[in-house]
């Protein structure tokens, strides 16, 4: 049976497939002590698909790029999920670091970001508010939009 954060997130239509596997020479997520970090994952959805690819601020509007960084939320929870068993073991969601692909003068990454932080309070409640971090880039992997990142504190 699932736990009280997926019964939310399936309520919203969301359900966590398998975590991706890492594409080059690191984990997807390393446990210390009552720490969970999760490394950066993309707007690429199970079977593949970049639902938002290019750099925001030309092929990419602001409400394409917030879609994606849901996206990435998902694909984190995923990894927290195969790193626990269950995200009713989330103490509450520390931190969130987005890396958005913009187009020169882009200054609506927080905006975008919005869509990962967003998900996380909708299903941790008040434990999902998270410190963040988001940082303009050239370019990401695959093209994305957008890549964010994760600490959670864990029981």
């Amino acid at each position: 049976m699932a736990g009280t954060v997926e019964q939310k997130l399936g309520a919203m239509g969301i359900v966590l497939d398998e975590p991706r596997a890492p594409v080059a020479n690191y984990v997807g997520f390393v446990r210390t002590g009552n720490l969970l970090y999760v490394s950066g994952q993309i707007c690429i959805t199970g079977d593949g698909k970049v639902v938002a690819k290019g750099q925001c601020g030309s092929a990419v509007t602001v409400e394409q790029g917030a879609a994606g960084a849901r996206v990435c939320a998902i694909n984190l929870l995923a990894q927290v999920k195969a790193a626990l068993g269950d995200l009713d073991k989330v103490a509450r969601v520390v931190r969130l670091g987005g890396f958005v692909n913009s187009a020169p003068g882009f200054v609506d990454g927080p905006k975008v970001l919005n869509g990962a932080s967003d998900l996380m309070v909708a299903a941790f409640g008040d434990k999902g508010r998270h410190a963040r971090t988001t940082v303009g880039v050239s370019a990401l992997p695959a093209d994305a939009a957008v890549e964010v990142e994760a600490i959670f504190e864990v029981a």
